[in-house]
């Protein structure tokens, strides 16, 4: 996977406004373009203030602007071809679906649980969640590579579109209502896993089928993202194996 860079500041406009997929963005220490800050926040891209020798050692110009932003090349699924691949294996589909995940390394890992289960897919959405970069692949140990992943404008509607493919969807969630070894975890299954910080937002939640919890008894009420995912991933691969 390659990382690319666009400098200066009507390119990087451009890019925010197109919805390109930018990983992070660098400014100058003194540079406030309203601009920038406002389109950068929208999309949830996070900006860091650096000096011009890092800037020009990125854009291989001092022509920069004093802006630069990080672009990956990696190639997104779309949800009709995570599905296909289920149906050309003969499996029942298994789609992760990742709500405002966050954080690089948990994706990383996620994916990479995904890959060594054998899920179909990951699902992500295109604003308030991590993208595909060097960290993730690195996290993933290449297990990107692997992996179909799409990137959907709205979750709710994915999730619509998969039940009307048959898919039962399921929430990970600290007050849900079943505990993950009492849910019958069997058949086509999404599996929707929340974000660092709240979890599943609540229209999400609403959203699905059953909401399943991971029992808690220690003094740390919750595990973190990707975690939390290899225990119920690792579950519906034992779930099914035990229906074979």
């Amino acid at each position: 996977m390659k990382e690319n860079y666009i400098y200066g500041k009507n390119p990087v406009i451009e890019a925010l406004k197109s919805g390109k997929d930018i990983d992070k963005i660098y400014v100058l220490k003194t540079m406030n373009d309203k601009r920038i800050f406002s389109l950068a926040k929208d999309a949830g891209i996070v900006i860091t203030k650096t000096d011009d020798h890092k800037l020009e050692a990125m854009a291989g110009t001092k022509s920069h602007q004093g802006v630069v932003a990080m672009v990956t090349d990696f190639s997104y699924s779309t949800i009709e071809e995570i599905l296909k691949s289920a149906k050309d294996k003969g499996e029942d589909p298994f789609v992760i679906i990742l709500d405002q995940v966050e954080d690089t390394h948990n994706l990383g890992a996620i994916i990479r649980t995904a890959v060594c289960a054998g899920a179909h897919g990951v699902v992500i959405p295109k604003r308030r969640s991590a993208i595909i970069n060097q960290t993730v692949y690195k996290t993933s140990a290449g297990a990107v590579e692997y992996m179909k992943v799409a990137k959907v404008t709205n979750i709710g509607q994915c999730l619509d579109q998969l039940k009307e493919e048959g898919l039962w969807i399921y929430g990970a969630d600290m007050e849900g209502s079943e505990n993950y070894f009492d849910a019958n975890m069997t058949g086509p299954i999404g599996l929707v896993i929340g974000g660092e910080d709240k979890g599943i937002t609540d229209h999400i939640g609403k959203k699905c089928d059953v909401l399943v919890k991971i029992p808690m008894t220690g003094k740390i009420s919750s595990l973190n993202a990707s975690t939390s995912a290899a225990i119920l991933i690792y579950d519906i691969i034992r779930q099914r194996a035990k229906k074979i």
